[in-house]
């Protein structure tokens, strides 16, 4: 076959159907919700307030938080209505193997599995700063070979960041039924530490640090402030912090009754994130000036100490850094299910695709425990944290633009889903549009990583994942 046929030839959803019917259905609407929240709030808010307040928006940082939220509605709106007709693993992966192609289906899984590489590394690495911060007032330090990665600041591996994404991944190894389990009373603890913010925060807030709202436009050390440039600016920083509503969907295969759980659970744990981060920010910059949280690592329990309440603040730290494991849950629980997906089409060595005797996939866990130890525990990441997002909008693009090529198989080859999309065919065009934008609006140093990315996936491809896709067989 030539290398266009190769790349456009399509996967039929029945074979997909039946290649992931031995994945358990156990997955209830509020384990999505609760798997939606935990992912989407997690060390971000707590953190990105304050510092995109004082980098970019100034107390206009709330409408940065409605303007990402905005985008990643329509895009999950998309997400549903793929959830709902295809409750496949793999999410976009598979959902755009099937309506454009395997070639397409695979830029867009490729671009995921940088998120999920990245992401397990980042939180991993951000629970175990946030733990070394909790208990050094009690006098415990680490050494610093083990508590940096390698070759920062002396630094051999970073223990603590192994330790937690270990135990995550023994965790979803025994199934996840128990992993909702934990990751349900978790969500609710972080839930409440942040509630608990907002009704305390609030009674420091001082009405004169909201004025004015949107600052006057400049430009800072290189970087928008103020104006809707600042807003803007802010959005592609922030979007990072909902990324997590494709964790739900990279589970659809595992979700009872999938024509309602997914929308429900995609939807309805981005509605939870955007209240919590819009109401997080209001109290944040209302209760000091914005400028303050200017290189504030953890601007959260600062505003709380500085106001008084520093009790209150060590307690939410405290389920802070418990909470994260949310994060670390969902991010492992939806990266080994891409991991498996490749696998399980050939595209990646046959064995990432196989079940063990309780018909779970872990030796895909395995494979992104192995990489996540390894990128967050020996090398330093900070300058790809952008990666995620970049790598996330493009599967959002596909998804988004997916629509058209879904609607007219709904009812046909593929089940006419319960949720659709609403004002198509306009409002997908709109989705494809808003990730397009934020896209765009991140640095250059992330696109130029997303390209070599991008660039690596299609060598891979060429190389093995065309030559060994199981669809060679099909045809």
């Amino acid at each position: 076959m030539g290398f266009k046929s190769t790349f456009l030839r399509k996967e039929d959803p029945a074979v997909y159907q039946d290649k992931d019917s031995h994945l358990a259905r156990v997955l209830e609407v509020k384990d999505f919700l609760a798997l939606g929240v935990g992912t989407i709030v997690s060390t971000s808010i707590f953190t990105l307030p304050g510092v995109v307040a004082a980098q970019h928006a100034g107390p206009a940082v709330a409408l940065s938080f409605l303007a990402a939220a905005v985008v990643a509605g329509l895009v999950a709106f998309a997400y549903a209505e793929m959830a709902s007709a295809m409750p496949f693993a793999g999410s976009a992966y598979s959902w755009i193997n099937v309506v454009f192609g395997e070639g397409f289906g695979w830029i867009a899984g490729w671009a995921l599995l940088a998120e999920y590489f990245i992401a397990v590394a980042f939180v991993g690495s951000g629970l175990s700063a946030n733990f070394r911060g909790l208990i050094q007032p009690l006098g415990i330090t680490y050494p610093k070979a083990l508590a940096n990665p390698f070759g920062t600041d002396g630094g051999i591996i970073d223990i603590t960041s192994v330790v937690v994404v270990l135990l995550v991944a023994f965790l979803l190894s025994r199934g996840v039924s128990t992993a909702a389990r934990v990751q349900n009373i978790l969500v609710v603890l972080k839930v409440l530490a942040v509630l608990l913010f907002i009704v305390v925060g609030a009674t420091a807030i001082h009405a004169q640090n909201y004025v004015p709202f949107i600052p006057a436009h400049k430009v800072v050390n290189g970087n928008q402030f103020g104006g809707w440039q600042g807003i803007y600016a802010g959005v592609s920083m922030i979007f990072l912090s909902y990324i997590g509503f494709d964790s739900i969907a990279a589970n659809s295969a595992e979700a009872k009754n999938p024509q309602k759980t997914m929308p429900r659970g995609i939807l309805g744990s981005l509605v939870i994130a955007v209240v919590l981060f819009v109401a997080v920010a209001l109290v944040l910059v209302g209760m000091f000036h914005y400028s303050a949280y200017a290189n504030n690592a953890e601007p959260v329990g600062w505003a709380l100490r500085k106001s008084g309440h520093a009790v209150i603040a060590t307690v939410v730290q405290a389920i802070a850094v418990v909470g994260m494991f949310t994060a670390l849950i969902g991010m492992m629980l939806a990266g080994s299910r891409l991991v498996y997906s490749f696998g399980r089409d050939g595209l990646l060595p046959k064995w990432l695709g196989q079940l063990n005797k309780d018909n779970l996939p872990n030796h895909a866990l395995t494979t992104i425990t192995v990489v996540g130890v390894v990128i967050g525990s020996l090398f330093p990441f900070a300058f790809l944290s952008q990666l995620i997002s970049a790598g996330t909008l493009i599967a959002f693009m596909f998804v988004s633009l997916g629509i058209y090529r879904l609607r007219p198989r709904e009812g046909k080859d593929i089940p006419d889903p319960s949720f659709k999309m609403p004002w198509y065919p306009v409002l997908p065009f709109v989705a494809f549009l808003g990730a397009l934008a934020v896209f765009w609006g991140l640095d250059k140093d992330a696109k130029i990583y997303a390209l070599v990315w991008f660039v690596v996936g299609i060598i891979v491809y060429l190389l093995y994942g065309a030559r060994h896709s199981y669809l060679n067989n099909k045809d």
